[in-house]
């Protein structure tokens, strides 16, 4: 929640003063009115953060009706719950507050965590980055995919006769870069499956496997056509990965910080004493 966020909410919360029904029209509209009971947009937005990564990021529009329809039917069944006094109950209660705790160290480390996200923080990681990855490569490839090693025997003699890797791609190769003659483009130490990876950053620049490579996806030929010093991603192409790498270093760095003034005791599942192992020096 960055100085703009919160100057924007202490303006609403004194306009609500004010006009609350143009405030809740304009900045937090009604989806949805259940038994007289209204659902407002800002609990559409909450729902959202909660669904799994893929439906997360699809547009609102795209998930809106199966957020109404699921807030809907949460406030139809919590009103049951109220009329047999089931929110009154022990154990709903004790369930109830152990999500307001979580609620609120969400709330808290998000407040935390945004207030120390600078440009500063995040320029500097970015150049650790760069760093890490200075001495790191990254070859072109291509290959020849094959569903039986024989037939990758076959090539690699077609090869060594003298025929062209890139014609022999495309007229034999399953895999989808066939109609490139196998051009893979760029890639990273890691960045195909272990198998392929090996064997193609063991060759030399011109070089052909000698042997067939099995991977899950087939038989192999690989041919390495240049290599180079791994070229750095633009910064504005990982711009939200520097956040949320940011964010987890902050967020690590005060929990560590809050476990080491705390007063804190641990006890096994059994309630007994828990032993902790001296630290070997």
């Amino acid at each position: 929640m960055n100085c703009v966020r919160v100057h924007v909410s202490l303006i609403i919360f004194v306009i609500g003063i004010i006009a609350p029904q143009m405030v809740i029209a304009q900045d937090d509209p009604v989806v949805a009115i259940v038994n007289k009971v209204k659902i407002l947009r800002s609990e559409l937005e909450d729902a959202r953060m909660r669904l799994p990564d893929r439906l997360r990021n699809l547009p609102l529009q795209s998930v809106y009706g199966m957020l109404v329809n699921s807030l809907i039917n949460t406030k139809l069944v919590a009103a049951e719950a109220r009329k047999i006094n089931l929110h009154n109950d022990e154990g709903v209660r004790k369930r109830i507050s152990r999500i307001k705790d979580q609620i609120l160290e969400r709330a808290f480390l998000e407040l935390y965590i945004e207030k120390r996200i600078t440009e500063k923080a995040l320029a500097e990681h970015y150049e650790k980055l760069i760093v890490a990855n200075s001495s790191k490569e990254e070859i072109k490839a291509r290959h020849i995919l094959l569903e039986k090693k024989a037939q990758a025997i076959e090539i690699i003699r077609e090869i060594e006769k003298g025929e062209e890797f890139s014609e022999l791609a495309k007229k034999h190769s399953t895999g989808p870069s066939a109609s490139k003659g196998g051009d893979l483009g760029y890639f990273a130490e890691g960045q195909m499956v272990p198998a392929f990876s090996k064997a193609a950053f063991a060759l030399k620049k011109g070089e052909i496997t000698t042997e067939p490579v099995q991977t899950q996806f087939g038989w192999h030929v690989i041919k390495l056509d240049d290599r180079r010093p791994l070229q750095p991603l633009k910064r504005t192409e990982i711009e939200e990965q520097l956040r949320a790498a940011v964010s987890q270093e902050i967020g690590t760095a005060y929990l560590k910080e809050l476990r080491q003034t705390a007063n804190i005791k641990q006890f096994n599942l059994d309630g007994s004493p828990l032993m902790v192992k001296p630290i070997v020096k």
